[in-house]
């Protein structure tokens, strides 16, 4: 009897350190069965990482959301508006026009924009300590820039609370965390039907105003806040987790900290799997086409981790270069290559790097490549500037946690051994819930965008 008891004890306090992954592998499996087999994996067996780039610039992979059952699900995370979410219009009119805009709008002196930064970073740190998720303490940040980037004031505490509440909504449900709260979401829309002329500069010409609502729910207050967010929560884990690097950024050039951005977007890429359906051959030889209406799933952490003998270590050498930094905004294009000019010092030679963190420049970049970085560093800086960054929670490329991380005054003794142990544990411990809670949820919202259909119903429609 007494044996049994031991070894349900031993069972059960060895849950967090063998069920969370086997239940990620259901989670998987079980996608995979519901959403259906129909993308070509790049790299793969039939595109290789050395053909990654070209296949994905090839003018004819430049489809987004027709024809593709994968976009079901993306549509159904990103609702409402996602038709007219930047990233999955179609190329045309319509695209062209939101692209204008969005361009216009993100056309801010670097000088400013470091500016405004450091006014956000102010007002949202001011007065916290302790025990933070780095995720929850960078939205509100985020929520203000984008607004005040949007309509060149103030962002009141109403918008900040709306903006903040949708992109923690569909950031959760995209991590598999929680179901939609779709009035979440609607509240933001209503708000910003009453704002719309108040945009500092003319909205696309053509939409309603339903749509120009739309418009900038998905591209500034949707995407924008949740990937900032989720970028700085990287960063900052890379920080608390490696306190030699943290140090150095601290006292650094702003090179060293273009090295850190740049290395961090390498090893935990913000997108996962980027999908493009094929609008016309692509021919890889003689013997071997990818024919038309084709749905392309670029693989991005593959692809970043493809080449290196130490793929999972995180190395900020790796980018280091003379005069400049790979990832420094005066310095690279979207896929992250540096400018003619920035010649590599030591380490390993750019061309030999595979790092998109922004996508390709020929097909749909983030629009915010130029800017991001410039946002990254100034946010970064105000942190450490203020805090000291301990963490010993488990840091992935989702981070579903949203990043545990101790945050102490600079003359503050560092955190006790404890502490940071117990947060290891409790880390462990809720992984194991949370990967339960993903795995349900998860099946669920695949299952209910596959019945809704909300893309392939809006182009039957159209």
């Amino acid at each position: 009897m007494l044996i049994t008891i031991a070894l349900a004890v031993a069972a059960l306090a060895s849950l967090p350190w063998w069920l969370p992954d086997r239940v990620v592998a259901l989670r998987v499996w079980v996608f995979n069965r519901l959403n259906g087999d129909e993308g070509i994996p790049v790299p793969g067996d039939l595109v290789g990482v050395d053909r990654f780039k070209e296949v994905y610039a090839h003018p004819a992979a430049g489809g987004r959301s027709k024809g593709a059952a994968l976009s079901d699900l993306f549509w159904y995370w990103l609702s409402p508006g996602p038709e007219m979410h930047q990233e999955h219009l179609e190329a045309g009119e319509r695209y062209d026009a939101v692209a204008r805009t969005t361009r216009g709008l993100l056309a801010m002196p670097r000088a400013e924009a470091e500016e405004l930064v450091r006014r956000c970073a102010a007002r949202t740190l001011d007065g916290v300590q302790g025990e933070v998720r780095l995720r929850d303490l960078m939205m509100p940040l985020w929520a203000e820039f984008s607004y005040e980037l949007v309509f060149a004031e103030p962002c009141p505490r109403e918008a900040r609370d709306l903006i903040v509440g949708n992109a923690d909504d569909v950031v959760t449900a995209l991590k598999c965390c929680g179901l939609r709260h779709m009035e979440r979401r609607h509240r933001l829309t209503r708000y910003l039907l009453g704002r719309l002329s108040r945009v500092r500069i003319p909205l696309p010409g053509g939409l309603s105003p339903q749509e120009q609502a739309f418009y900038l729910q998905g591209t500034f207050f949707n995407t924008a806040v949740v990937q900032m967010s989720d970028a700085m929560a990287h960063v900052l884990m890379a920080l608390a987790r490696h306190p030699d690097v943290q140090e150095r950024a601290r006292h650094a050039d702003g090179r060293y900290l273009d090295h850190v951005i740049a290395e961090t977007m390498r090893l935990y890429p913000l997108f996962g799997i980027a999908h493009r359906i094929t609008t016309g051959d692509i021919e890889l030889d003689e013997h071997t086409t990818i024919p038309a209406g084709s749905v392309l799933c670029f693989n991005y952490p593959a692809f970043h981790r493809a080449g290196l003998a130490d793929p999972d270590r995180f190395d900020p050498g790796r980018f280091a270069f003379d005069g400049r930094a790979r990832g420094s905004p005066s310095a690279v294009t979207p896929e992250g290559l540096p400018s003619p000019g920035s010649a590599p010092r030591s380490g390993q030679p750019a061309k030999e790097l595979n790092h998109i963190p922004f996508g390709v420049a020929a097909n749909r970049p983030c629009p915010a490549w130029r800017l991001a970085p410039i946002m990254m560093r100034a946010a970064t800086r105000e942190v450490l500037r203020r805090y000291a960054l301990a963490s010993s929670a488990s840091h992935t490329r989702s981070l579903p946690n949203r990043g545990p991380c101790l945050l102490t005054s600079l003359d503050a003794p560092e955190p006790a051994p404890a502490a940071l142990a117990w947060m290891r544990l409790r880390d462990r411990w809720e992984d194991v819930w949370r990967s339960l809670v993903q795995l349900v949820l998860g099946t669920y919202m695949v299952w209910d965008a596959r019945r809704r259909r909300l893309c392939e119903h809006y182009f039957i429609d159209r």
